[in-house]
């Protein structure tokens, strides 16, 4: 992930900071606890297709 990029993406429902999970190849917003798939190298910012944070996920 481009940190260019990620410094300027920002979560789609509250505007706030996206963490990188490489691993995943996720963007990880904290404050909503949604993850947004990277597909392809491409982040989809789509509300639809995040993935709601279980409980249990550690947001780190």
């Amino acid at each position: 992930m481009d940190p260019k990029l990620l410094e300027i993406l920002v979560c789609p429902l509250c505007k706030g900071p996206l963490t990188y999970r490489k691993e995943a190849r996720e963007l990880i917003c904290k404050a909503d606890r949604l993850a947004f798939p990277i597909r392809d190298g491409i982040p989809v910012m789509l509300i639809d297709e995040a993935r709601r944070l279980e409980d249990t996920e550690e947001v780190t």
